[in-house]
Formats: structure tokens, C-alpha cells, sequence
């Protein structure tokens, strides 16, 4: 099982996701997409990547606005798994963008 990250860990590396905040014990990123396809595709990527990671982030889609959040619910917090999802949530989303 991951460790859960403390605050100070969280903090140290949202400062590397500036698009990235904390919502309780998960870290979340809203992006409007430029097209309802891009916001499609978006979450599809994601959910190749998750698939491969055996981890899964929360995604709620509204037309051209995803919101992505990542959160180790079997460990109860944030942990190294949602920091590196993040990051390639955010590589996907400048690709798409």
C-alpha cells in the first residue's frame, strides 16, 4: 500500500503543478478544452493511462470542462501515485489544449 503524503509533501509538490489545488484528501485540475471531442479525447488518454497505472482518477465532464481528481482512496490520501498521475493528466491536457 502507498504512504499518504503529508501536508507538507502535498504542498512541496503542488508548487511543481500550478494548475493543480488540494480538495481535502485529493488533488484536482479543471480544464476547458478547446472542443467537446478534445474534452473526449482527454479523458480518454487519461483512462489509458490510469488503465496501465491500475490507478484511477475521479473525471467529470461538462461539455468543453473536465475535472480531474486524483486520490489514493485504499491508502485514504494523496500519495506519489496521484502526483505523477497529475503530472500526465497535465502533459495530456497541453497536448490537447
Amino acid at each position: 500500500m502507498a504512504d499518504v503524503w503529508s501536508d507538507e509533501q502535498v504542498t512541496g509538490a503542488l508548487e511543481g503543478l500550478p494548475e493543480w489545488q488540494r480538495e481535502g484528501d485529493a488533488i484536482a485540475r479543471t480544464a476547458k478544452l478547446p472542443t467537446f471531442t478534445a474534452a473526449i479525447e482527454a479523458v480518454r488518454a487519461v483512462a489509458e493511462i490510469a488503465e496501465s497505472r491500475d490507478h484511477h482518477p475521479d473525471m467529470d465532464i461538462r461539455w468543453r470542462t473536465v475535472t480531474f481528481r486524483c486520490s489514493t482512496h485504499s491508502a485514504g490520501g494523496i500519495t506519489a501515485k496521484d502526483v505523477e498521475l497529475a503530472a500526465e493528466i497535465d502533459r495530456v491536457l497541453t497536448e490537447l489544449e
